[in-house]
């Protein structure tokens, strides 16, 4: 049960005064959430501010910068309504000692300004103000009270990543009427820490928070942000490790390689395995044979050759007796899987399955019956894997394709199964060894670092929008020599807001270049519809394929080898760097296009010449984490990827590895949380919305 004593930060948001069913979706929204319904007072409490306004700043009329904002004393002098029937604004005078301001406002209706401005009334207002010919205008202050109330005025205002169609002083009423709902909570970080590190109390530290007095309260070093960043690291490390010791406990069954079946497969390879994949392969089988499960996380840049390291894996668990499960994000990958891995198991004659969400009717139902029957060694599929209908005759592995699609909750889903396979999960995201930690706390590490023999380096060039029309002549020249390209787009329709091109729009264009020879993939097709096009280029109907990234993730196209990457400086590095991994999978030289729109910031150019530079995913993964921070690394904020609100692992990374021991310190002495300090860890857990460890506590 969650402690009484945080019931007013989990009841709704819309319990706060002013937050409607409108109003709430945008909350929504900006917070993160799928509808107001799952959004919580904690919530808006953990939104924390990025900049702040100072209104201490009161330099004189006169002496006021340009575009910066001031307060202002004076003496309104005289009102100026706009003639009937145009558009003029409307403007009110006012003067102090060193000269005279126009306030300035538009679409005014009523005399609701004669009110709040009367002639010879001394008023305070703030606001930006700027210069035009000599003399300065406020156009629409930020506030406006009579001098008398001038101690009203916000002197200092934080200010809030906002949505469009939410103004900042709603949202600032909000935060102020949640913050008084911050209990006195127990104390959860060990003594000697709070000493050494000058900790805050948790409810000063959020009070803090969204009180900044200057620009020092804003730095991630701030004292409030480093005591709720140390927080929400201990939450994520000690949840990992519960869920490990309780993954831990539930004893694996051993699988014994004796190679009856890997020998010949890895005979008939037309290649012979890397050093780093024989490695990797040592490992697992290492850890399969012994009594507590494995559970590994393969990390492998595109290209490295991670699926022989799970079909060895597979082969074993099958040698062993028992079944192998692998499973993929997406249905078109889950295929492409079955196509690729029952050739390369072909010398061993095993049964392999694939079940998707599209398997229906009396095919689902054979592939059930020779799954239970254990006739299947191995399946190949989607979620639907692991669905209740789905039962193993002796599951001994379960392989997970691309883990951060598949995070803590699956895992502890399936182990609720009464199924507790080993796990040896794969990413192609390289990621830093922070991020591991931070994500994956609860995982042995295995990595391939070399790229398998004969893959041709990728030429990576940046060309600027401008000469977009070049690229088309010569993607005309290469179709025409009978290769096969990509051109990735970032939106699916163009929306006013943006200039980016829409990838329905980039279509159209290129189809009055090459017609029936372009295809079309975005996430808002239907499966079917996908699918039909990606197979239609992987056997040569069409040669050039307009994406947006549904096409980042493992899609196999070897004779593809031309990539285009419009707006190139909206994606991620990490993100990039997937997508190129699409060309040059073949024994033919590839080329990727970054197409971008100048003029390009700092932070631009220093991103797009790393993917010039250099193909090694670790070291760009690294280079990413210190450009952009990790929110962006691994994508949105999937179920098992840490969107940290507060903490940030560049600021923060010291804290991240204090962080890591405590947790195990506790587990060790405390696994049950039982004691004053566990008790109170409870609460943390409950407050970062970590319940399911607890749960899981209960049900160990």
């Amino acid at each position: 049960m969650r402690p009484a004593l945080l019931d007013p930060l989990f009841a709704p948001l819309n319990s706060l005064p002013g937050i409607g069913p409108k109003a709430g979706e945008l909350y929504a929204r900006l917070l993160g959430r799928e509808s107001i319904d799952d959004c919580r007072v904690i919530d808006l409490i953990f939104h924390a501010p990025h900049s702040l306004i100072d209104r201490r700043h009161q330099p004189g009329i006169a002496r006021a910068p340009q575009g910066v904002i001031v307060t202002i004393t004076g003496r309104v002098d005289r009102h100026q309504p706009p003639p009937p029937r145009t558009s003029q604004p409307y403007r009110v005078f006012l003067h102090d000692d060193t000269g005279e301001l126009a306030l300035t406002f538009f679409r005014v209706k009523g005399n609701w300004l004669e009110k709040a401005l009367p002639v010879n009334e001394t008023v305070t207002v703030s606001g930006k103000v700027d210069w035009f010919n000599g003399r300065p205008s406020m156009v629409h202050p930020d506030y406006m009270v009579r001098a008398a109330e001038a101690e009203n005025l916000p002197l200092v205002e934080p200010v809030y990543p906002l949505t469009a169609g939410l103004s900042a002083r709603i949202l600032r009423k909000a935060v102020e009427a949640a913050l008084p709902r911050i209990p006195d909570f127990p104390e959860w970080i060990d003594e000697a820490l709070t000493e050494k590190q000058s900790f805050l109390s948790a409810r000063d530290s959020f009070l803090a928070l969204h009180d900044p007095r200057d620009e020092t309260d804003l730095d991630p070093q701030a004292p409030a942000r480093r005591r709720l960043a140390y927080d929400e690291f201990l939450a994520g490390q000690l949840s990992l490790s519960l869920v490990r010791q309780r993954l831990r406990k539930v004893a694996g069954t051993p699988v014994h390689a004796t190679g009856k079946l890997s020998k010949p497969v890895l005979a008939a390879l037309p290649f012979s395995l890397t050093a780093s994949q024989t490695t990797a392969i040592g490992e697992v089988l290492e850890d399969m044979a012994g009594t507590e499960r494995m559970l590994r996380l393969l990390q492998g840049d595109v290209g490295s050759g991670k699926t022989a390291v799970a079909l060895m894996s597979m082969l074993a668990a099958v040698e062993s007796g028992g079944q192998a499960v692998l499973m993929a994000p997406t249905e078109i990958l889950a295929r492409q899987h079955f196509t690729t891995l029952t050739k390369m198991a072909a010398p061993a004659g095993i049964n392999i399955d694939v079940l998707t969400g599209r398997t229906k009717g009396r095919e689902r139902e054979a592939i059930l019956e020779r799954i239970v029957s254990g006739e299947t060694q191995i399946v190949i599929g989607t979620h639907a894997l692991f669905q209740d209908t789905v039962v193993y005759n002796n599951l001994l592995l379960a392989v997970v394709d691309e883990q951060h699609r598949f995070g803590v909750h699956q895992r502890l889903r399936l182990t609720a199964k009464g199924i507790s396979p080993h796990m040896l999960v794969m990413t192609a995201t390289p990621i830093p060894r922070t991020l591991v930690l931070a994500a994956f706390g609860d995982m042995d590490v295995s990595k391939l670092t070399e790229k398998p023999a004969g893959r041709k380096p990728i030429q990576t060039v940046t060309v600027s929008t401008e000469r977009t029309g070049e690229i088309v002549a010569r993607l005309r020249t290469a179709l025409d020599e009978g290769k096969k390209a990509y051109w990735i787009c970032p939106l699916v329709e163009e929306s006013e807001a943006s200039d980016l091109m829409s990838v329905d729009e980039r279509f159209q264009t290129l189809k009055s270049h090459f017609g029936t020879e372009v295809g079309l993939v975005h996430g808002r097709m239907n499966g079917a519809d996908k699918d039909a096009v990606m197979l239609a280029f992987k056997n040569s109907e069409i040669r050039l394929l307009v994406a947006t990234t549904v096409v980042e993730v493992g899609v196999d196209v070897p004779d593809a080898t031309i990539m285009v990457i419009e707006h190139a400086e909206r994606f991620g590095l990490a993100q990039l760097h997937q997508l190129r991994g699409r060309v040059g999978r073949g024994d033919e030289a590839s080329t990727c296009i970054l197409l971008y729109k100048g003029p390009l910031s700092e932070n631009g150019r220093a991103r797009l010449s790393i993917l010039r530079e250099t193909e090694d995913g670790f070291l760009i993964a690294e280079e990413d984490l210190k450009l952009r921070g990790e929110g962006e690394l691994l994508g949105t904020r999937q179920s098992g990827t840490p969107g940290f609100r507060i903490a940030s692992l560049e600021a923060h990374g010291d804290l991240l590895e204090i962080a890591r021991k405590d947790a195990a310190y506790i587990v060790e002495r405390d696994p049950d949380l039982t004691s004053a300090r566990g008790e109170a860890l409870r609460t943390l857990l409950y407050l970062h919305r970590r319940d399911e460890a607890i749960r899981f506590l209960r049900a160990g």
